[in-house]
């Protein structure tokens, strides 16, 4: 089972790819991400991009790309300082002709900041409380082309994401989609694989065989009365070495886990189904409505009723992704 993929999954994941941008020194893109994950990679030239949590402007080169992992309102420009006007980029408008209309209708310049050009994507997480997974991303991440390898996964998926939007071939905005769900994968893969190692977190879990054995039977299977003892002789340890071995890999208890990817799959199945309460209960474990609706209510703060109606209200915004 791919772990990641069901969280993301699970957790709702929408994703929009926001434009090709033609940037120009007169004007910033403004990007109003909040609850989302955003995207932003640099196919030629140079961008920054500036946010109130950031100490100092993120430089981005050709090949570079940054992971937003805190929605937050932010800009994007061609200079270190944002110029004084920004023009906003709305979360669900779809790139479907190459270059905005203003970069198309400049005249050609070899000035390498005229020629920057940036894809960018909005994942949004619409849920709360979040996955632990994406509760644990740090605010920004960058990911620097040149410290790569040529031939390694994300400088031939932007190579390949750039050619597409350019040339619009048939079947490119199937193509593009598919890229672009790659390459935010690969970033998450390079964050995890840069944690530090003395740190609890997912890249300690999944190098943990019997961890990451354990983690793939909860998410295969919510709906099952887990206990200690039976995870533990599922992989071969008892239920105290099973216990601090989690505890070390993750910085959280088997079964505390276990309620959390339950309430995770009972947001999504509320939102997204027609279920009743006993059945999303009884899919995420729980043998009665009630018991169910007690841990929900102390994790999201609201009875499953109060979100299913939450839920409907908030899709009629306009901000917010369809399926």
């Amino acid at each position: 089972m791919d772990i990641l993929s069901d969280i993301l999954h699970v957790a709702g994941l929408r994703r929009r790819l926001l434009d090709l941008h033609g940037l120009t020194p007169e004007a910033a893109l403004r990007f109003p991400c909040e609850r989302s994950l955003g995207l932003h990679a640099v196919t030629r030239g140079r961008a920054f991009v500036h946010a109130s949590n950031l100490d100092e402007p993120l430089e981005l080169q050709a090949g570079d790309l940054v992971l937003m992992a805190r929605g937050c309102v932010h800009l994007l420009s061609l200079n270190r300082q944002p110029p004084a006007r920004s023009t906003t980029v709305p979360i669900a408008r779809f790139a479907g002709g190459g270059l905005n209309e203003a970069a198309q209708d400049s005249p050609p310049s070899h000035d390498p900041d005229r020629a920057t050009q940036v894809i960018s994507a909005a994942y949004q997480l619409w849920h709360d409380p979040l996955h632990p997974f994406l509760r644990s991303l740090p605010p920004w991440f960058v990911v620097r082309g040149h410290t790569l390898p040529s031939l390694s996964a994300v400088p031939l998926t932007l190579g390949l994401l750039d050619r597409e939007l350019g040339d619009q071939a048939m079947g490119a905005t199937s193509a593009t989609h598919g890229l672009l769900d790659a390459l935010f994968a690969f970033a998450l893969r390079e964050i995890a694989a840069r944690e530090n190692p003395g740190t609890p977190g997912w890249h300690h879990a999944i190098t943990d065989r019997p961890i990451r054995q354990v983690l793939t039977l909860m998410h295969g299977n919510l709906g099952h009365g887990w206990t200690l003892d039976e995870l533990g002789q599922q992989v071969g340890l008892s239920r105290s070495a099973l216990a601090e071995r989690f505890r070390t890999a993750m910085g959280d208890t088997p079964l505390n886990h276990l309620r959390t990817l339950r309430m995770q799959k009972a947001m999504q199945l509320l939102a997204e189904t027609r279920q009743t309460l006993e059945q999303v209960a009884q899919a995420v474990g729980y043998q009665d409505a009630f018991g169910f609706s007690k841990v929900f209510k102390r994790t999201t703060g609201q009875s499953p009723r109060q979100f299913r109606e939450q839920d409907a209200a908030d899709r009629q915004t306009g901000w917010r992704l369809r399926v």
